[in-house]
């Protein structure tokens, strides 16, 4: 919206609304990855629940803020580290003697307990932080695409 000193500003109910929604969104994602092996859901869906916070901060501060919270390239290597720690986890399975991504510590808590489903939990924790991170990271590179060529301003 464009106001007398030409400057382009959001929406006041956008970004009241992408304030509200965003912390809920990086809460909700993270109870979703962390106690999705004793609960419905896991490291896939809280991923991109998590992820969805790249959205809502775009939608309520801009292209420009967004990629500023929000580097690439770290979220590139994070990527990376999130597969990397899920291969680790599978390979604990061949050094075990067993085969790979096999559940080796599955007796490591009570029943209903967060990590009880031992090897599982962590490999779900594994695949939330890749999905968060690679969401985010394509999220941001198709916004890319839409964000005007520099005529947004930091709201």
């Amino acid at each position: 919206m464009k106001y007398k000193k030409g400057i382009n500003q959001r929406h006041i109910i956008v970004k009241c609304a992408a304030d509200k929604f965003l912390p809920f969104a990086l809460v909700f994602g993270i109870y979703i990855i962390l106690f999705g092996t004793v609960s419905p859901g896991g490291g896939f869906q809280g991923g991109v629940i998590v992820a969805s916070a790249a959205l809502l901060l775009y939608l309520g501060y801009g292209y420009k803020t967004a990629s500023k919270a929000l580097n690439t390239e770290v979220l590139r290597v994070n990527e990376s580290l999130g597969t990397t720690f899920y291969v680790l986890l599978g390979l604990a399975g061949i050094f075990a003697g067993a085969v790979f991504c096999r559940n080796i510590w599955y007796n490591i808590g009570p029943v209903g307990n967060l990590i009880s489903a031992g090897t599982i939990t962590f490999m779900g924790y594994a695949v939330g932080y890749k999905v968060l991170c690679g969401v985010a990271f394509l999220l941001l590179l198709m916004l890319g695409l839409l964000a005007p060529g520099g005529e947004e301003d930091e709201a």
